[in-house]
């Protein structure tokens, strides 16, 4: 028996989560014209102090550059592309990546209940299993063969293939799940 998942009980197309990836500096103004638009959208924004010459000044700024959050359905997944700012999709395996909504409401809770957040390297060893979360093999789990340097050397088993990739260590490309 095969089950639907591309629609719900009322034939709607069910909508999933993607990552777009933006213009430098457009993250809020691509959120903004989604918005109005009426679709549904989350550009993760942390509240940064900014020094100028006569002043402190607490900014919003997005947590991840170039990113921004849809949630859409497969019929208006294209049409976001063709938006001022966008560039395109991030994408896995050849399709646009799906990001759990899990994942979301995670990073929602976690900028709601917290200040001052930033992103720091996270120093990896071999063993490690990781996540990357940005660039070409964005949400593929692995573990680490090697590491050197601001490079890492990692396995990636898929679709029963095993990929070896080098990523380039940084907070925008992996993610430790366990040591």
């Amino acid at each position: 028996m095969s089950v639907n998942t591309s629609s719900n009980f009322n034939g709607e197309a069910e909508k999933q989560w993607y990552v777009i990836y933006t213009r430098p500096k457009w993250e809020k103004k691509v959120a903004e014209l989604l918005t109005k638009t009426g679709i549904e959208n989350y550009c993760p924004l942390n509240k940064v102090a900014r020094r100028w010459s006569d002043r402190i000044k607490v900014v919003m700024e997005p947590l991840f550059t170039s990113y921004v959050f849809v949630h859409v359905s497969e019929n208006e997944k294209w049409m976001v592309r063709d938006f001022p700012g966008v560039i395109n999709y991030i994408y896995w395996l050849g399709k646009p990546a799906v990001v759990p909504g899990a994942d979301i409401e995670s990073i929602r809770f976690f900028l709601n209940d917290h200040e001052k957040i930033y992103l720091e390297p996270s120093p990896v060893k071999s063993g490690d299993r990781i996540r990357v979360i940005g660039g070409a093999f964005f949400n593929a789990e692995g573990t680490v063969i090697a590491s050197r340097g601001k490079k890492v050397k990692v396995h990636i088993p898929s679709i029963g293939v095993s990929l070896v990739a080098i990523v380039a260590m940084s907070t925008e490309n992996i993610m430790v799940l366990y040591s």
